[in-house]
């Protein structure tokens, strides 16, 4: 698949690890430029640093996603440097703090819906209305989300995190039905349990490695760099055909 993003604009939150680091060096090994947005700046630039060491175009810059203005600022400064974006991986996001619903704060439920749901909500709304005026690509212009297998099914120990996916599922089939006749694909990658910075409080509860392990039908956990290759795929023309689409990246863990 080598080239077939060459010189479109990619914009990635949450760039600075995880799924999105894994996801731009894959964006720039497809010769995409990327611009790179994250709450910590130092580890987005840190992320396009690398992906300049490997040859590719990248910039850098904070963004709070929860946050209008941060993300107003954030895509101004994008389509000042690059002149359009053709593509979107929405993935900030948190987890929030592990426990039952009933005792659960609404101060922490606003916190995840905020970053989880507004964050993907905003972001979206600025894509789109800068997709909407530019030509669109071979394979048409393309948006994917972070949603997560608890977007699909409960989370007995993180409500507002699932609540949040279950959303991001729903924003992403909406916008796809909105836009797709407007050349916009959109879809979401919901990953199971992934070896990531975000992952870890969960995998330290109690015996949670372990039992998530054993639900595993391939026995193993995935990497960030196999998510990354399938945002990649999704955003490339290869994906032309799929749009509103929440792709399961789980091991098996709902088989």
């Amino acid at each position: 698949m080598a080239g077939q993003l060459k010189d479109r604009v990619v914009l990635i939150t949450g760039g600075g690890s995880g799924f999105g680091r894994a996801a731009a060096l894959q964006f720039c090994a497809e010769d995409a430029r990327i611009v790179l947005g994250d709450i910590n700046p130092d580890t987005a630039e840190a992320t396009a640093q690398a992906v300049r060491d490997a040859g590719g175009e990248a910039a850098a810059a904070q963004v709070d996603v929860a946050d209008e203005g941060s993300v107003r600022r954030f895509f101004d400064g994008a389509l000042k440097q690059f002149g359009r974006i053709d593509c979107a991986f929405n993935n900030a996001g948190i987890l929030g703090p592990l426990g039952d619903l009933h005792a659960a704060s609404l101060a922490d439920y606003e916190r995840v819906m905020a970053v989880n749901v507004r964050g993907v909500w905003l972001c979206m709304q600025a894509e789109i209305a800068c997709m909407l005026k530019q030509d669109t690509p071979p394979g048409g212009h393309a948006i994917v989300n972070t949603a997560s297998v608890a977007g699909l099914v409960g989370s007995a120990l993180l409500p507002a995190y699932a609540a949040s996916k279950h959303a991001v599922v729903g924003l992403t089939r909406t916008a796809a039905r909105s836009y797709g006749r407007r050349g916009i694909r959109v879809n979401c990658v919901c990953p199971g349990p992934i070896e990531t910075p975000l992952a870890e409080p969960l995998f330290g509860h109690g015996n949670m490695r372990e039992t998530m392990l054993a639900r595993q039908a391939l026995e193993r956990f995935g990497t960030p760099e196999e998510v990354g290759a399938l945002v990649v795929w999704l955003s490339s023309p290869a994906a032309s055909l799929v749009t509103g689409t929440p792709v399961r990246i789980d091991g098996g863990a709902l088989s």
